[in-house]
């Protein structure tokens, strides 16, 4: 029998025949709210298995990141007993996620017209570069790419005139998987009312147009084409990131009670009565000038003693940290939001902890990234096949079977 798990998405099996990172975000994402995600890996496994460095002893940290929580099986499809035994695991799955170019799992005899004739339950996720439909389908994707077709790169980065600059994270990658995860989770509470499967189409370059909303909201609205604005927020002002004596800090004081009450805290009333800065339009058409009096104004005390200050008065601020203060942030620490899993290979490993918490099905992170082919054998046989079988399929190498570690 297949391992029960907690979680609001306990019972849905999910096959995940998809690498790098936006198919297998969706799928961690599921599997950290319960569902049981059995990640089909090529022979030579996940190209993520080969990003390195870093390592943790002597596996890829950047597979370890996006594959807790799942089993892992190694199937060849090129060959019919590996082919067959998918097609044996998708007919009693209730998802399966791929982000392969379109075609692909056509010509592998697995599209969704084929699958869905065997489980018409069968919800069938396809993340790539463009969708499934319009005349960039038969394109690759990649974030950057993403990036720069979405418009993100033309509002990212210190000012117009500048380079082009990419979000720091692969921004589209990292939303087109959460995207398919909704839109997952939605068609599966469709599946439990009706019974009937379908198809979830979405693609890194939406998933960059979905980040664009006040950009677009803009651009729609006055046909302007929006700029980059460093940390400054494109309707809002002061709504930035401000020098301190010792280093940086966001001031949130986007509305008229917030900057008012932003003047008191600094000890600036001249502001209140400066006819440029009187309400939101005229900060926003004097944004530089405002920017520079404030600078000027935060570099006199350190970070730390300006959010005691802002803190104590009821302003939205908070500090520019890096990855490694974050990960030390007592709210982070808080939140769950760095859990630490047993690999067979590395030992302790730490991860990013599930970022939606449920109060009656908590999500968690039980098990860390599966080895290469760890549960082949475990996976085959609950779908029915014989001992002598699995041995057979491994011997033939129409799958692969991870060795057992010693200890």
């Amino acid at each position: 029998m297949p391992p029960v798990r907690s979680g609001p998405l306990s019972g849905c099996r999910v096959i995940e025949l998809a690498h790098i990172m936006a198919g297998p975000a969706a799928g961690m994402l599921l599997a950290d709210m319960g569902a049981d995600v059995i990640k089909v890996e090529k022979v030579t496994g996940d190209d993520t298995r080969r990003m390195v460095p870093p390592t943790i002893g002597g596996e890829s940290a950047a597979f370890l990141m996006m594959n807790r929580n799942k089993r892992g099986i190694v199937l060849d499809l090129k060959q019919p007993e590996g082919k067959e035994a998918l097609r044996r695991l998708l007919r009693e799955a209730d998802v399966v996620i791929e982000n392969y170019r379109k075609g692909t799992m056509e010509r592998l005899g697995l599209g969704y017209e084929t699958l869905r004739r065997d489980n018409p339950g069968l919800i069938y996720c396809a993340l790539s570069g463009f969708g499934r439909s319009g005349p960039y389908a038969e394109r690759g994707g990649f974030d950057l790419i993403a990036q720069g077709m979405s418009g993100l790169m033309s509002v990212t980065g210190e000012g117009p005139g500048r380079p082009p600059v990419k979000v720091g994270p692969p921004v589209s990658d990292i939303t087109a998987g959460i995207l398919g995860a909704m839109g997952i989770a939605a068609a599966y509470a469709h599946k439990l009312k009706t019974g009937e499967g379908q198809m979830v189409d979405t693609s890194l370059f939406e998933a960059g147009i979905t980040q664009t909303f006040w950009q677009s909201a803009i651009a729609l609205a006055t046909g302007e084409t929006p700029e980059p604005l460093g940390s400054a927020h494109p309707l809002n002002a002061p709504y930035q990131a401000f020098e301190t004596a010792d280093g940086w800090i966001n001031i949130g004081a986007a509305n008229q009670a917030n900057w008012e009450r932003l003047t008191k805290l600094i000890e600036a009333p001249e502001l209140l009565e400066d006819q440029r800065f009187q309400d939101n339009a005229g900060r926003m058409k004097h944004r530089i000038e405002l920017e520079t009096i404030l600078n000027a104004i935060f570099r006199h005390q350190p970070t730390a003693e300006w959010l005691e200050t802002l803190e104590a008065g009821g302003l939205p601020a908070g500090p520019v940290l890096t990855v490694n203060e974050m990960h030390r942030d007592p709210q982070t620490l808080a939140r769950g939001m760095i859990v630490e899993t047993e690999h067979p290979r590395a030992g302790k490993t730490r991860a990013l902890g599930p970022p939606v918490k449920f109060s009656a099905t908590p999500a968690a992170v039980t098990r860390s990234a599966p080895l290469l082919g760890q549960h082949t054998r475990e996976v085959l046989a609950e779908a029915g096949y014989a001992d002598a079988e699995i041995t057979r399929m491994i011997q033939s190498g129409a799958a692969v079977a991870a060795e057992p570690v010693s200890a």
